[in-house]
């Protein structure tokens, strides 16, 4: 009897955690007042119904009652986060730690960490360019068109590989042209407009990580597609299944 119901005591632990899992990814993008509001909420809901709190509580809460996305931008955003998330497993450039289709801007988030070691070297930075572009270069290859998922804020992925780029040819000591020179660009815009050359070697840049991002996802494709097809499904993932899929395909 003491052997049965440790192994009952198990299974729920490991349900839980389960659980616990999927709305934490659910939840990837939120700040702590926004869990702390739900939870209250949820919590509320519960006793005013007179029972105790659900999972189905909590995942309304996150969802925050929006409609459910279109099919053709779900399917997209899919094939999106999934690219990034592929190219970061084939560099090697750390854990990845969740993928959600379904967040409360209304676009797709990777939860991404990022190894220390080696991560001051050219390399890493031509590895990091690649997976910024990999969004991008997996629509190019499923869909055979790019939405503008990729740019359009300061926190997209063409600003971030843009910056990214222009410091590795100003400040970071990679530059093709005096190299040795530091230069504190504080409005990257300004510099390009005004810099024909710099902004063709930087857009070379961003060309080079875009092939790049092509090439890898084009030799991992199975992965890729079995990554796009079960976030499409489950619209969030935690890092735990996005690995294995990665390593399964």
């Amino acid at each position: 009897m003491t052997t049965a119901s440790n192994d009952t005591d198990h299974a729920l632990a490991q349900a839980i955690y389960a659980a616990l899992k999927k709305l934490a990814t659910r939840a990837m993008g939120l700040t702590g007042a926004d869990i702390e509001r739900i939870v209250r909420q949820a919590r509320l809901k519960a006793r005013r119904e007179k029972r105790a709190i659900r999972y189905a509580d909590l995942e309304d809460g996150i969802r925050m009652d929006r409609p459910q996305l279109p099919y053709d931008l779900r399917w997209r955003f899919a094939i999106h986060e999934a690219g990034h998330a592929v190219v970061h497993h084939a560099l090697r450039l750390g854990p990845i730690h969740g993928l959600n289709i379904d967040t409360p801007s209304g676009g797709g988030y990777s939860q991404l960490g990022f190894t220390a070691s080696g991560s001051d070297t050219l390399g890493y930075r031509e590895d990091m360019l690649a997976m910024l572009m990999a969004g991008r270069a997996a629509e190019q290859i499923v869909v055979g068109a790019v939405s503008s998922g990729s740019g359009g804020a300061e926190n997209s992925d063409l600003a971030r590989a843009t910056k990214m780029a222009l410091a590795m040819e100003r400040s970071l000591g990679f530059g093709a042209i005096q190299p040795l020179l530091y230069r504190d660009d504080k409005d990257p815009t300004a510099v390009l407009d005004g810099n024909p050359d710099l902004a063709a070697r930087i857009h070379a840049r961003l060309e080079t990580a875009l092939a790049r991002a092509v090439e890898v996802l084009s030799k991992n494709r199975d992965k890729l597609d079995a990554l796009i097809k079960a976030l499409f499904d489950a619209q969030a993932l935690d890092g735990a299944r996005v690995s294995e899929i990665l390593r399964d395909g």
